[in-house]
């Protein structure tokens, strides 16, 4: 999978440091507070400014959900790490009273114990039990300080590798949220402008960008789903439409689309991440003429929108401000793929 050693302090530095640098592009770019001079002069560049500030900011939401993913990763590279370092200093505390025992008896400089076992021992027989005795003893004691010494100054390091990868994660994700916020409050400005759309306008803004809603099917008029957990996540989605749109949120009051799918997978006993970028790297991948229920299908270039095929053509999805889960078609503008998530063992 990976073509050189790139440690993961050194992935993570530099993943931060891109993100960072699209967040910059992003914010300080297309998405820039439109000056008093550049008022939108017709209801159709009204809403193409809305339209791109809505994708804009999916693009972001993603970015701050895969820096989430990588935080909790490195989170739990921390606490094994540090399991790690307090099992070896564990087994280290175990081998001092062996160890003081030994030295107390006599046995620790090699020098020493063999001249006692020289003095003390009757035949040649005898004396060539006690040293090897002794020789076995050391060899093992030495043999054994070494290999805890050894885990021990691994454990440290991992320790250390993993602590500073955490921190440096959370940093990028702090980064990422700073201009999260900042989106957002420019989102809000072209939601302003939004409303002052006709309603026929709205509508048409919407629809670009999610798709036109259709009738949600009964669950008997969907083809088969592939496995168990693949209809049960399909019940679970259909279930949750008219739930509001909710950036970063998975349920169960709203969502944003790959907190949908997270929830409507964990229905049937299976962990998604919260990135639909990330649930793009999972399963198999399926082409377009075979999708089945309960295939997850994504969309743009990089991936930034993630739905769940029900069969027949149709998906359902969590899509933008102003559109509550809806079912819709799957073949919109800026498909990407599709994988197939296997069922738990078990």
């Amino acid at each position: 999978m990976q073509h050189t050693r790139t440690t993961p302090r050194r992935r993570t530095a530099r993943a931060a440091t891109a993100v960072g640098a699209v967040l910059v592009a992003l914010a300080t770019g297309v998405l820039a507070p439109a000056p008093a001079s550049a008022e939108p002069a017709t209801v159709a560049e009204a809403g193409a400014q809305v339209e791109q500030a809505a994708l804009q900011l999916t693009q972001i939401d993603e970015q701050v959900h895969e820096a989430e993913v990588t935080v909790a990763a490195q989170q739990a590279a921390a606490a094994t790490a540090a399991q790690h370092a307090a099992e070896a200093q564990a087994a280290l505390a175990a081998l001092e009273p062996r160890l003081a025992a030994i030295a107390q008896s006599g046995y620790t400089g090699r020098t020493q114990s063999r001249m006692a076992a020289f003095l003390t021992s009757e035949s040649a027989t005898e004396l060539v039990q006690q040293m090897t005795t002794l020789d076995m003893i050391a060899d093992h004691t030495e043999a054994v300080v070494a290999e805890v010494a050894a885990a021990q100054r691994a454990a440290a390091e991992a320790q250390a590798a993993a602590d500073q990868a955490a921190a440096t994660a959370r940093a990028g994700l702090e980064e990422l949220q700073a201009q999260k916020a900042q989106l957002q409050t420019r989102v809000a400005e072209y939601q302003a402008i939004f409303a002052r759309l006709t309603a026929a306008e709205q509508a048409r803004v919407t629809e670009r960008l999610a798709g036109p809603a259709l009738e949600a099917p009964a669950t008997a008029e969907l083809p088969p789903a592939p496995s168990g957990a693949a209809g049960a996540a399909v019940r679970a989605a259909l279930a949750q439409i008219g739930a509001p749109y909710e950036w970063g949120s998975s349920g169960p009051r709203g969502f944003d689309c790959s907190g949908l799918t997270r929830f409507a997978f964990a229905a049937a006993g299976v962990e998604l991440p919260h990135s639909s970028r990330a649930q793009a790297g999972m399963g198999t991948r399926v082409s377009r003429d075979q999708l089945q229920p309960g295939d997850l299908v994504f969309f743009y270039s990089p991936i930034s929108h993630v739905g769940l095929y029900i069969g027949n053509g149709k998906m359902v999805h969590a899509r933008t401000f102003g559109r509550p889960v809806a079912v819709t078609s799957v073949d919109q503008r800026g498909y990407a793929g599709a994988v197939r998530i296997s069922a738990p063992a078990g």
